[in-house]
């Protein structure tokens, strides 16, 4: 892949690169997400996301001061037309250890799911099922699973739109099967680094033939809502994220998370006390991130 760039898209490529995992060691160590002796099983979904996730983490696998197992695993769910030889002659190609695990999940959904309804919500219970299940089997205390920063925040979004809650996907929790700790190793990275990743690399990207075109609406319109938001406004997602990672409980309404009915003028001040009425306190332009204002060209493998 390398010897078919130019010089200018090398240097491109590596600092796209460099940053991506960069961008996945902070994450490891901020959240603690992997520790001496983890076996880590890699959900490997055949998309862009899980493709750079596996990349990154056997990378950063050579240079860890810890040491840990990676098992990609990949559920083929009988799909018509599922092009089944395509990932065990990549994952074999890159030495690792895999499991394909064959469950015929298409039957189920098509049969429990009316025509025309989304099939997102069954299919995924299902599939989450069977990878805890076989993160058991294979003896791994992780689970990996290749969300990244704009998954995060356009959840934020859904709870808050349409679910009534100020909740997102957490980078490490533990499953609600309560034996599994699930990870995101792909917590601060961009998704548009991931699809130039995905180009460069020419990873063998197998679509989701299970839905067709079918998506889940809600969640298009949040990506479409964020996608316009940062052309017109850029930094405003770093912003968001930023936010999320700072949360001031005492200046929300949530009176389980913070004990508002204790608070009388012998409290103090508390995290600068009530500024309601007070002009806005913003920094002159949003918090940008320095990569985001630099133009890195597209790289186009052929």
């Amino acid at each position: 892949m390398q010897d078919a760039l130019t010089a200018k898209e090398k240097y491109n490529f590596n600092k796209l690169q460099k940053r991506l995992r960069r961008n996945v060691g902070q994450a490891i160590a901020d959240f603690n997400m992997i520790e001496e002796g983890d076996r880590i099983m890699v959900c490997l979904s055949g998309g862009k996301d899980s493709f750079g996730m596996l990349d990154i983490l056997m990378n950063l696998q050579q240079s860890a001061p810890v040491h840990f197992e990676l098992v990609a695993v990949n559920l083929d769910q009988k799909q018509p037309g599922f092009p089944e030889h395509i990932l065990p002659e990549y994952l074999a190609g890159l030495g690792v250890e895999y499991k394909i695990v064959e469950e015929d999940t298409y039957s189920i959904v098509k049969e429990k799911i009316p025509e025309g309804k989304t099939t997102c919500s069954l299919c995924s219970r299902l599939r989450r099922g069977i990878l805890y299940r076989t993160a058991q089997e294979l003896g791994c205390t992780k689970i990996a699973l290749g969300h990244h920063r704009d998954d995060i925040l356009e959840t934020l979004f859904l709870n808050m739109f349409y679910g009534g809650k100020l909740k997102s996907m957490p980078p490490k929790l533990v499953s609600d099967d309560g034996k599994n700790v699930v990870i995101r190793p792909l917590a601060y990275c961009k998704e548009k680094d991931l699809v130039r990743y995905a180009d460069a690399k020419a990873f063998p990207i197998i679509p989701c033939n299970l839905c067709g075109s079918q998506e889940n609406l809600q969640r298009k319109a949040i990506k479409q809502m964020m996608q316009e938001w940062d052309r017109r406004f850029p930094g405003r997602i770093e912003t968001m994220f930023t936010a999320i990672q700072d949360v001031v409980p005492s200046h929300l309404l949530d009176h389980s998370l913070f004990d508002f009915k204790s608070i009388n003028r012998d409290s103090g001040i508390i995290d600068g006390g009530d500024k309601a009425f007070d002009p806005p306190e913003l920094p002159a332009s949003p918090l940008l991130d320095i990569d985001s204002m630099e133009r890195l060209d597209v790289i186009e493998v052929r």
